[in-house]
């Protein structure tokens, strides 16, 4: 069975609480997160069968009405994506890191998934607005060539919808910094 991930983000805070609440009635779906995120929206993240995914993001979306801000479905998700959005990551070697940066939070959650396919890479974090004032970013690691084609792939997926903030690949980050990151 392949796993699906959806994302609805509202701009009411009780509408996403109204609706999450739903969402999981209504199918079959674990929730990955929910929450309040800057500036002043909610996300609700789920996973499960794709049929499921699908019925329960279609019913938050339409319960969102007027609040609606995105939503997205992922089939086939890659299963690395889901520590990542939870900061249970933390792998036994950082070797090149790349960071990327978008204006939408479901962009930068279509990103990663895109990244994580595109080459061996290990996540770090997904980051989905909490601090940063409604924006995104993910981080992860591989050797310089993984995270290049990871940050090529990324970026092209935010330009294409207009949502790119920017991009870095450090080729070897000082431990310094690594520490401060994580």
């Amino acid at each position: 069975m392949s796993i699906a991930i959806g994302m609805v983000e509202f701009t009411s805070i009780a509408r996403g609480i109204y609706a999450a609440d739903q969402m999981l009635k209504v199918s079959e779906v674990e929730i990955i997160t929910a929450s309040s995120v800057c500036p002043g929206k909610y996300i609700v993240i789920v996973r499960g069968d794709i049929a499921s995914v699908e019925d329960s993001v279609g019913v938050g979306g339409r319960l969102a009405e007027e609040f609606l801000v995105d939503s997205i479905i992922i089939p086939n998700v890659s299963p690395l994506v889901f520590p990542a959005i939870t900061g249970a990551t933390m792998p036994d070697e950082i070797q090149a890191l790349g960071i990327i940066e978008s204006f939408s939070l479901a962009t930068m959650v279509i990103a990663a998934d895109a990244i994580l396919k595109a080459a061996d890479l290990q996540p770090l974090e997904l980051r989905l607005g909490n601090g940063l004032g409604g924006k995104s970013f993910f981080t992860f690691t591989g050797d310089v060539s993984a995270v290049e084609t990871g940050i090529e792939t990324g970026k092209d997926i935010a330009k294409e919808k207009g949502l790119l903030v920017n991009a870095e690949v450090i080729a070897s980050p000082s431990d310094r910094l690594l520490s401060s990151l994580f």
